[in-house]
């Protein structure tokens, strides 16, 4: 029997620890799982930063802080602001800034300024170039610049009807006893020179074989020749003056019938035509 108790006991005994310990090892697995669950978690959390889109996170958190915290984005947010300012700073270093902003606009102007000295100078001479075409255009043909004295008939028949089809020819009939005509010689001797491709020449009435044509009630008699023809014919022309006259005036009769072409210029020809001749 005591045996048998003790057996009893000792059953009970090792009964009871089996259940002390079948309740303890839950706890224990489960107490193991949250800290396995929780350790999971914190490096999940950690890990999270380190994927793509951890990485874009963390750089545009570092984006705004560093912008934030720049001193030179500082220094250039107050480097505009005291240029626009008003009421600037004198420090050297605002100072200098200015400056090099300065020369930098002044440089640019500079280029500005020598691009339409350029331009000007292109332009001057392109003008030449075409005043030069459009003269040599016009003035195409031989050149005289000079009264030419006809010494009989015949020489007056040679200039009229030889003469090129495009030249103009104006013949003074004159006599040197009549009045006005040495006047009307020498203002023709005057514009044969600015209208070079005109010819203007000069004879006797007695030296033209028809002396008894010409009295001295017609003279001096300025004709008009182009192309073997007559255009026009002025007797007593001196009439249409006054007592002194000089060649503008016997231009601006000749001019009023369209008889002579554009005033020629000198320039033109010699190649020293200047910013005034063209204008």
């Amino acid at each position: 029997m005591t045996f048998c108790a003790i057996s009893n006991s000792k059953i009970s005994h090792l009964a009871v620890m089996l259940l002390i310990i079948s309740f303890v090892e839950p706890a224990v697995t489960v107490m193991e799982e949250n800290s396995n669950a929780s350790f999971e978690e914190d490096f999940e959390g950690q890990a999270m930063h380190t994927g793509p889109k951890g990485v874009i996170n963390d750089w545009r958190k570092f984006k705004l802080e560093s912008e934030d915290t720049d001193p030179s984005a500082l220094s250039k947010k107050e480097i505009l602001r005291q240029l626009s300012s008003p009421h600037r700073s004198s420090s050297k270093e605002d100072k200098d800034t200015r400056d090099r902003f300065s020369r930098k606009m002044s440089m640019q102007e500079y280029e500005l300024m020598q691009e339409e000295k350029e331009d000007e100078s292109c332009l001057q001479k392109y003008r030449k170039r075409c005043m030069q075409d459009m003269h040599q255009r016009l003035s195409f043909g031989p050149k005289y610049g000079y009264l030419c004295e006809l010494q009989n008939g015949e020489e007056f028949l040679e200039v009229i009807e030889k003469e090129r089809k495009t030249t103009t020819v104006i013949v003074h009939i004159y006599e040197d006893d009549i009045k006005g005509c040495e006047a009307l010689n020498n203002s023709l001797s005057c514009l044969a020179t600015e209208y070079a491709s005109v010819r203007f020449c000069s004879i006797r009435a007695s030296n033209t074989g028809a002396g008894d044509r010409f009295s001295s009630d017609v003279l001096p008699t300025l004709l008009v020749y182009k192309g073997g023809e007559l255009l026009s014919n002025f007797i007593s022309v001196t009439e249409h003056f006054s007592e002194d006259f000089f060649a503008v005036d016997v231009e601006s009769f000749l001019n009023e019938y369209g008889l002579l072409p554009e005033r020629e210029l000198p320039a033109l020809e010699n190649g020293n035509m200047d910013e005034q001749d063209i204008e």
